[in-house]
């Protein structure tokens, strides 16, 4: 993929885990050559003590100001709302964001069958092209 996607942004669907990194690391480097802004989308329905996805907002100042010290314009949207995949669906639509960029993970057939994935509704419902990854 060397061809510039476009000038919109590229959204990640981030997770403090290692499919998250994977779309983070692929969302950074595809902004980065194309010279598009990056939004990272980290939210939480909030309906358990804690949410392993949820990253805690120093982490994502950090991240953020990594992510900026060498020019790149990165955003990062991190709320508390009702559905997760619809959020960062919404993101990608009223930025007319470029690229979805979402970590995969591998799930059994009854886990598919009884769990809503934000990936699979991601790549579903998401209006620009959506780039799945899983770690190596």
């Amino acid at each position: 993929m060397n061809t510039p996607i476009t000038d919109g942004p590229v959204v990640v669907a981030y997770a403090p885990d290692k499919f998250g990194r994977a779309a983070l690391d692929h969302g950074v480097a595809l902004a980065r050559r194309d010279g598009v802004p990056l939004i990272i989308v980290n939210d939480t329905r909030g309906d358990a003590y804690v949410d392993k996805r949820f990253a805690g907002d120093e982490e994502l100042a950090t991240l953020e100001r990594e992510l900026s010290a060498d020019g790149l314009t990165v955003s990062v949207r991190h709320d508390l709302v009702q559905d997760v995949a619809e959020a960062v669906v919404a993101v990608a639509d009223a930025e007319a964001a470029s690229l979805v960029v979402v970590g995969v993970r591998r799930r059994t057939a009854v886990g598919k069958a009884l769990l809503g994935s934000v990936a699979q509704r991601v790549i579903l419902d998401a209006r620009c092209p959506v780039l799945a990854v899983k770690p190596d």
